[in-house]
This record gives C-alpha cells, sequence and structure tokens, in this order.
C-alpha cells in the first residue's frame, strides 16, 4: 500500500492559511481537526473559506475502505494508501472511500460538498475499464443510523455534501467485462472541495455589470452584423469600433481576477481542481480467466409479491405488475442471484415462482435459459387454489419443463418452516403427487426446528438434527436457520451426518430472506448484500 499525500508544492500554496474548525466535534474539531495536520497561523480568521485556493487536503480527510465494513458517521481517519485489487473476468470487486471534513468551507449548515470524479482505468496493452460502464460511484446513505442504502452518483454532477463531524463512505464497483483483456489496470479518483451553489451565485456579477455587459455585446453585434454596400472603410470604422467597445469589457470589475492571473481567472476549471484535488491512486489486477456465468454456488432471493403490489401500487396481472416482476428479476441477476417471488397461503403454505408466466410462454423460456440463472422455483399452483384447473396447469407446467436442460436448476419451495407432523404430512403428500410427474423431482423445505408431536426426540430443538429422516424422500434441499446453528459446529456435523448424498441431499448454511421491506430499501440492501459476498446458498 502506497501512500497517497499531496505534494508539497501544494501543500506549501496553503501554508499560511488557517481554517475554521468544524463545530461540535470534539470542542471544535480538535479531535479530527487542524491538530492532526490542518493549517496553522491564519490569516483568514473566520472567514469563509474559498475551495479553490485551498489544497482539499487541508479540508478533509480521504482514505480507503474495505468493501467489507461498515463505515460509520463517527468512523476515525486512516492513512490514504493506494488501493490495490484483484479480480478475475465476469467478476466484481468494490471498495469505500470515507470522507470527513476537517473544517467547514460552506456558508450553509453542512461542512461543504465535495467533486468525486473517477478516470477511467487504463492498461499499458489498451485495455480500458470506461466509468458509467465498468466503474459506478454511490454514495452510502445511513438507513437509521447505519449505512445501507447506496444511492448512485449522476456522473454529469458527482457531488455529494459533507456534514460537520460526520464521515460519509462513497461505494466503488469495478466490473470486469467476460472479454476483458487480463492486466494491470491503472486510475485515479479525485476528490475536490467546492463552492455550495449559494457560495457560487454570490460570486456572480452584480445586476449593473451584468447590464454593461449585456449593452456592450448588443452593440459589437450590431456593429459587425453585415450590411449590403458597405464600403471597405466602413468595414475597418466598424472593426475598430468593436475592437474599442470589447477593450471596455475586458477592464470591467468582474473581470479583475483574470488580469491578475495572465487570463486563467479564478475558475473551478479541471486545471484548478487538480492543482486542489485529494488523487486516489487505484489498481486492478485482472486475472487471465474468467468465472463462469453460471455461479458454482447458486444464491436464491425471495420476494413478497404483496410487497411489490403495495409498493408500486399496482393490481395483480397488470401490465405494471409484470414489468415491476421483470426489473426486479433483471436487477438482481446482474448480483449473482437468483431471485423467486412469493405470496402466501394458510398457515406458511407458499407459492413459490421464479417467472410470472406460464412455461409455455415465450418469457419463460427466456428466463429460464437465462445462464446466469443458477436455480428457479416452480410454482406449486395448487397451493392457493386446490381446483383441478390448478393442478392441470401444475401438470402442464412440469411436463414442459422436465424436457429442457435447464430442468435440474428446478425445485419446488412449497411450505416456509413447518411446526408439526400435520404439516410435515402436508409435505410428504405434495411430494408424491410430484413424483407422479417426474420422478427427479427436487424439493426445498426451510426449518428451524423438529416437528412438534413426533417421538424423534425429547424436544423440538433436540428433533432438529432428525428433520432429514424425517422428510426423505420427499425434501432434497434442507435449508436450516442461520440462528439455530450459531456457532454449534457439532450441530452441522450432527445434520450432514444424516443427510444421504447418493439420494442428493443437501444442506443450505441460510434461510432464505424475504422483502417485507420497502422494495427501494431492498434494492440498496442486495447490492451491498452481494458486493459484500455474503452469500445464501442453495446447492
Amino acid at each position: 500500500m502506497e501512500s497517497s499525500d499531496p505534494s508539497p508544492a501544494a501543500v506549501s500554496k496553503t501554508q499560511e492559511i488557517s481554517v475554521p474548525p468544524v463545530e461540535g466535534v470534539a470542542g471544535g474539531g480538535t479531535s479530527y481537526g487542524w491538530v492532526d495536520g490542518g493549517l496553522q497561523g491564519s490569516h483568514l480568521g473566520s472567514s469563509v473559506i474559498d475551495p479553490t485556493k485551498v489544497h482539499s487536503a487541508d479540508l478533509l480527510h480521504v482514505w480507503s475502505m474495505p468493501s467489507t465494513a461498515n463505515v460509520s458517521q463517527q468512523e476515525a481517519p486512516r492513512p490514504l494508501e493506494h488501493v490495490n485489487l484483484l479480480a478475475a473476468r465476469n467478476e466484481r470487486e468494490s471498495f469505500q472511500i470515507a470522507l470527513r471534513p476537517k473544517v467547514s468551507w460552506a456558508s450553509s449548515g453542512i461542512a461543504g460538498p465535495v467533486q468525486i470524479q473517477c478516470t477511467d482505468l487504463c492498461s499499458s496493452s489498451g485495455g480500458r475499464l470506461v466509468v458509467g460502464q465498468s466503474i459506478t460511484l454511490r454514495h452510502v446513505v445511513p438507513i437509521l443510523g447505519v449505512p445501507d442504502a447506496l444511492v448512485p452518483i449522476d456522473p454529469s454532477s458527482p457531488q455529494i455534501n459533507l456534514l460537520p463531524g460526520e464521515t460519509t463512505a462513497v461505494w466503488v464497483s469495478l466490473n470486469v467485462p467476460c472479454g476483458q483483456e487480463p492486466g494491470l489496470y491503472e486510475g485515479e479518483i479525485c476528490i475536490t472541495a467546492v463552492r455550495t451553489d449559494s457560495d457560487s451565485k454570490a460570486d456572480s456579477l452584480p445586476k449593473s455589470e451584468r447590464y454593461q455587459l449585456y449593452k456592450d455585446l448588443k452593440t459589437c453585434l450590431d456593429i459587425t452584423e453585415s450590411r449590403d454596400h458597405s464600403s471597405s472603410e466602413e468595414m475597418i470604422l466598424r472593426l475598430s469600433s468593436t475592437s474599442t467597445t470589447l477593450r471596455r469589457m475586458l477592464v470591467l470589475p468582474a473581470f479583475q481576477d483574470c488580469h491578475e492571473n495572465n487570463g486563467l481567472g479564478d475558475m473551478m476549471d479541471e486545471d484548478v481542481m487538480n492543482n486542489v484535488a485529494v488523487r486516489v491512486k487505484l489498481s486492478l489486477t485482472v486475472w487471465d480467466f474468467t468465472l463462469p456465468l453460471t455461479p458454482s454456488l447458486p444464491a436464491v432471493f425471495g420476494i413478497s409479491e404483496t410487497v411489490i403490489e403495495d409498493r408500486f401500487c399496482l393490481e395483480h396481472g397488470t401490465k405494471g405488475w409484470y414489468d415491476a416482476l421483470d426489473h426486479h428479476f433483471r436487477w438482481l441477476l446482474q448480483y449473482r442471484i437468483s431471485p423467486f417471488f412469493c405470496r402466501w397461503g394458510d398457515s406458511m403454505r407458499i407459492l413459490a415462482y421464479t417467472c410470472p408466466w406460464p412455461a409455455d410462454h415465450p418469457k419463460a423460456n427466456e428466463y429460464y435459459s437465462d445462464p446466469r440463472l443458477a436455480a428457479y422455483a416452480v410454482p406449486y399452483a395448487p397451493i392457493l387454489s386446490c381446483t383441478d384447473a390448478a393442478k392441470n396447469s401444475l401438470r402442464r407446467e412440469v411436463e414442459i419443463l422436465k424436457t429442457e436442460a435447464h430442468w435440474s436448476k428446478a425445485y419446488f419451495y412449497l411450505w416456509d418452516e413447518p411446526l408439526n407432523m400435520e404439516q410435515y404430512e402436508v409435505i410428504r403428500n405434495i411430494s408424491n403427487e410430484l413424483r407422479t410427474y417426474t420422478p427427479d423431482v427436487r424439493i426445498l423445505t426451510t426449518y428451524y426446528a423438529g416437528p412438534s408431536g413426533s417421538e424423534l426426540a425429547p424436544s423440538t430443538f433436540e428433533a432438529f438434527t432428525k428433520v432429514p429422516n424425517v422428510l426423505r424422500p420427499h425434501t432434497q434441499i434442507f435449508c436450516t436457520s442461520e440462528w439455530v446453528l450459531g456457532t454449534r459446529e457439532d450441530l452441522v456435523k450432527d445434520i450432514i451426518a444424516e443427510l444421504r448424498p447418493d439420494l442428493g441431499e443437501v444442506i443450505t448454511d441460510s434461510v432464505f430472506l424475504f422483502s417485507f421491506i420497502c422494495a427501494i430499501f431492498l434494492l440498496h440492501f442486495l447490492y451491498k448484500f452481494t458486493a459484500r459476498r455474503m452469500i445464501l446458498t442453495l446447492s
């Protein structure tokens, strides 16, 4: 890791400047303020700071954090180091940039805005990872005090506001395409303190100067406007008059700084920003192999369709409803998660399905044949309405799907955490029905305890490890609750000992999560959830 401190030349420009401390932080910035590297001996006093004339390293702390870290609002600053990442093709790597103001440079209630600009990552062989396509920036926004929502940062206006005494994080993701050339890719992220909109407006021209500029410009246009039958002498006079008017405009007070800086002006352009920006060096090594499109450890995530309907005010079965489910499906697939939608029936019966269209619909083949889909739930329609029509629909669904190559990815999810022998018996009966359609059917059952009323063990907790025996051969995928296992490795070993791999029985280490929360927060949560590689596995 290499330090990325500002250059001595850049810092020397601001050695004589002192900036007022952030209020409310250890009595005025003594904890994370000027005492840990700020400027001393000021002649500015309590005046508002112009961030175009002060190096941003003197205004805020900048450091990098891994994607697995929760960067709290009180996260303490750390040294800024070179960010080095490793990734295969078709892999995503993420990290965070933490920002904490040392001082306030805005006249409003915020500490000040910062602009975040990232360059493309380039290799010596000409390869490139483009910002906005392979590189994305998101603002980590706390929800109830916990860093959670990842709000996209607009590339056309990549600014966020910093608050006094609080640490803010930016989530940076690098997506390596399947066809990317291997090698070392390098670039940088520039963080620059900028003026607020109100401060910029305060520096705008007074009305009298604006009127004078308008009047002079209009005069120039009137003079240079072509006219028929003008003599060369008249044209020379007109050009001379125009030149005089333009020179009079250049000596207006608004252009005084331009004279002092040889015409460069006091602009927050790229040159000025490059001089005062904090630079985070970024390197990505792309390995010479590609992760498969289909995840080797399928991650599935359940989404309650009723939550989507309530959140977006959609009626079940309408075009808007189908569009919303399709949006969720495609959004999750890009993060290597295989989604399913669900609706609850009586007790904890559950209708789980990955595709909202029937198997004979063109969209169904598009869904099930997507190579990014690692597993899909087949709907058991009679779970909600045990009619002849529902049973016929189920039979037709299975007959179509079982002839396809992707049938090995199919499973049925019938009951969410059965509690007693009566509910276990329902699962057995449905399994027997499905096995008459096809003997290789796979059923998933979630559980956190053994069935009550059984003679397997003295208590339901002790019967927990015996569930595979109770449900054999009516369940192939046993999904246990992680909170039950905890750190009990002995329980894990006991359950595994009960499994029959020769019958295709497997166990997962996490229970499914369902979106009982607002859909937009679910999406942000999922993004962080997957980026941190906390996967829910389904074999």
